[in-house]
């Protein structure tokens, strides 16, 4: 493997998309498997990819994209992780191997269970690993001491099940991936509009006359976005992205399925507009666009003009105008500049931009949400929103893309540490079972419980929490400090090496593969960003006739526990068809869900906002006037210069998956341990490229977080800034930073101390 820095002047996409994914095809070991599995992604009869949560295009005949195809390749491998390579392998061992070495061991094969005297897990029945998981279940002191941990991936029947599970057992603690990443956007958005969801559907991408694009890499992270922004952006939608980096997915795109684009030097420019704001300056960028808007709205009115505001539109759907407007008055442009990091010039482009459209699309991800004021930034994308009514029509709208392909499902579904009465209420009446009204931990608080002691039992549906989860030291500690940890995985992962002091690995089916129950053969359901809710089977034949589906082994978990308290829980498993009926029948907007699969493509769910109902505690949409952060972070510390570190993928790798050593669009190949920085700051700390640091953390609770051996790679990013590749900074991370109101590990805004190893400089 060759470790270079290069820069990378192709587009996004083209050859070198069509590359990694023939060579990801084919280190498989299932070449012929994984071509016709391709064929099958995101199409009606076939399954729902494995990666993003964007929505399907109907009607093409390829509706994969790279990173689609690294999922795919990476689940359905030849390779297998049989009880001998256990055997041979001790945990403690283990642990000092990469998350890459590890996943790429390929798919559990049966049942393992961690045997402490010899430092190895050896196998166990399915049945003796359900008693187990019984027993400790059932002499907890109280129900709260059980941590349900859940991945995104989840399917919408795994979800429902999971969730009786754990609510007729008497808890609300369920903990997801989503406290660790949109959390922000969920609490925003129901607070503004009465919905945690986008009000867009991709429909609306084909309509906007602009579309803002915050804090996201879809190049990386959700590639079939970049077809979506293309085809907009030959239509002359102008495209305006704020983002901290400069990334290649949002400059230009070369579709891989395109023959022109493939055999012609012709790409796709993304952006019209590149803005690159410091590190939690979003909200005082959009800040600024808003004092322009409503100063070019004055001027209008004083000549006579229409102005630019959608005056009926606020008069009849919203409340707080006033509030909010004597906010952005007080707010000086000095302010705005300096914590933007954008001068007024800047900002007046996208706000011309944005004056002049008639249909706006807002999008933003994780760039947006992982800061202290992340809710209050997305409440200021939707006052931009609602000043000109830019919700609810065609064209227009709110838009946070989800990670994995169902974490929307697994929220609307009912994993959610605090559910709302009525749905405990439907719960109660369907299944004649009082159900518990405590709230339940998120990911945050799960870990801290478990430190505590307060936990003891922690299961987790899929993903991998010791990486995925800030402050990795706390996080093991955490897991190493339960009766028993589960974990429900496909492939080996850092999670199974950090366990309780008894753990149990149970390897399940994955998305691309065939799942035959009792009835016959099932297929399960997903919910993508923009609300639509389709089917998804999979179609390859299991690895191992151990594996069994995420459904199966709640039901089994569920029976050793409660018995056929509230169901017969193995029925469940035997016929999803069945679980879909429950959900019908509790769930709104699921009424007649088995019917409505029927229909290709499956079906909309709906968006109240979008409907003009707000679910709000005033009955309209809120504007939010809320005061610009004094300060992003400290500016030193000792006399010593801090940086903002956020925390970001590579191009191969998807959350905590490593695919492969290479982050091609960003010029780094066959390494990780890099930290991109600014060319000044790299030269007024006297570093040079390719020295090696290390990065300190800053924080007030004592502890010491370090992390080195990092080569320094000067980058196009904000002086002051400075990035580098999770779960290896997660370390850095502390339990505790969380923004406000979500909760969610503040990983795109980290303190950092950066100093040179006295090893000496990698070329």
């Amino acid at each position: 493997m060759t470790k270079k820095i290069s820069n990378y002047k192709a587009a996004a996409g083209g050859w070198g998309a069509l590359a990694s994914t023939t060579r990801f095809v084919l280190g498989s070991k299932k070449p012929a498997a994984n071509i016709r599995n391709l064929l099958r992604a995101n199409k009606v009869k076939g399954f729902d990819c494995p990666g993003c949560a964007w929505g399907d295009e109907q009607g093409k005949h390829f509706s994969f994209c790279e990173n689609g195809a690294k999922a795919i390749s990476w689940e359905a491998t030849a390779r297998r992780v049989t009880p001998a390579f256990f055997k041979q392998h001790a945990v403690s061992r283990l642990r000092r191997q990469s998350d890459y070495f590890l996943e790429y061991q390929g798919r559990i094969e049966q049942p393992m269970y961690l045997n402490r005297d010899t430092d190895h897990y050896e196998p166990i029945s399915w049945d003796d690993a359900f008693a187990l998981i019984g027993r400790h279940l059932n002499r907890l002191d109280h129900a709260d001491q059980l941590e349900l941990y859940t991945s995104g991936r989840a399917s919408n029947e795994a979800a429902y099940l999971y969730q009786l599970f754990g609510r007729a057992f008497g808890t609300n603690n369920f903990p997801d991936c989503s406290n660790l990443c949109h959390e922000a956007s969920g609490v925003a958005l129901t607070r503004a509009i009465g919905v945690g969801k986008g009000t867009v559907t991709l429909q609306d991408f084909d309509q906007a006359d602009a579309i803002f694009v915050f804090g996201q890499n879809p190049g990386t992270n959700h590639p079939r976005m970049l077809h979506s922004l293309r085809n907009a952006a030959r239509r002359g939608t102008a495209i305006v992205t704020f983002n901290n980096l400069k990334e290649r997915g949002l400059e230009r795109f070369a579709d891989p399925q395109s023959p022109v684009e493939m055999l012609t030097p012709k790409d796709s420019r993304i952006s019209s507009h590149y803005f690159c704001p410091r590190l939690g300056g979003d909200m005082a960028a959009v800040r600024g666009m808003v004092k322009l808007l409503l100063e070019w709205d004055a001027e209008a009115l004083t000549k006579g003009e229409p102005g630019l505001l959608d005056r009926q539109f606020i008069a009849q759907h919203t409340q707080g105008l006033d509030d909010y407007m004597a906010q952005v008055a007080a707010t000086p442009w000095q302010h705005i500049e300096q914590q933007s990091g954008l001068n007024r010039a800047q900002i007046q482009q996208a706000a011309e931009v944005y004056a002049g459209a008639e249909r706006v699309i807002c999008t933003w991800a994780m760039g947006i949400t992982q800061h202290k004021h992340s809710v209050a930034t997305i409440r200021e994308l939707v006052n931009l929103q609602l000043l000109r009514g830019q919700i609810g029509r065609p064209g227009a709208g709110l838009c946070p893309v989800r990670g994995h392909s169902n974490v929307q499902g697994n929220r609307t579904l009912g994993i959610n540490e605090q559910p709302d009465e009525a749905f405990l209420e439907r719960l109660e009446h369907h299944f004649d079972l009082p159900m518990p009204r405590r709230p339940g931990h998120n990911a945050v608080a799960a870990i801290q419980a478990m430190l505590d002691g307060h936990a003891r039992v922690f299961i987790a549906l899929g993903g991998n929490i010791a990486a995925a989860a800030p402050d990795t030291n706390a996080t093991a500690e955490a897991l190493a400090n339960c009766d028993l940890t589960v974990q429900i995985s496909t492939k080996l992962n850092r999670s199974h090496l950090m366990a309780g002091k008894e753990a149990l690995i149970l390897p399940c089916l994955g998305r691309t593969e065939a799942d035959v129950q009792a009835s016959g053969p099932q297929f399960i359901t997903v919910e993508d960003s923009f609300s639509m809710v389709h089917a998804s089977q999979g179609v390859g034949t299991p690895n191992s006739p151990h594996q069994r589906s995420e459904t199966a082994i709640i039901a089994g978990m569920a029976q050793a526990t409660l018995g056929s308290k509230p169901v017969h829980w193995p029925a469940l498993a035997d016929d999803y068809d069945r679980i879909r009926d429950h959900i019908a029948a509790t769930i709104p907007g699921f009424e007649h869900f088995n019917e409505r699969l029927q229909q290709p493509g499956g079906f909309y769910l709906g968006n109240s906002a979008a409907a003009y109902c707000w679910h709000t505690a005033t009955g309209k949409a809120n504007f939010a006037a809320e005061p610009l952060p004094e300060a992003l972070l400290p500016a030193a510390a000792n006399g010593e210069v801090v940086s903002t570190l956020q925390t970001l993928r590579s191009h191969d790798q998807y959350n905590t998956t490593i695919y492969g050593m290479d982050d091609r669009y960003r010029g780094v190949y066959g390494q990780r341990m890099v930290v991109f920085m600014h060319p000044d700051e790299i030269r007024r700390r006297g570093l040079n490229k390719g020295d090696v640091v290390e990065m300190i953390s800053l924080w007030h609770d004592g502890v010491e977080r370090r992390v080195g051996g990092f080569k320094v790679v000067p980058y196009d990013i904000p002086d002051g800034n400075v990035a580098a590749y999770y779960p290896e900074t997660n370390p850095l991370v502390p339990l505790h930073s969380t923004g406000d109101d979500s909760h969610t590990p503040t990983s795109k805004s980290v303190a950092v101390l950066i100093r040179r190893l006295q090893s000496g400089r990698i070329l």
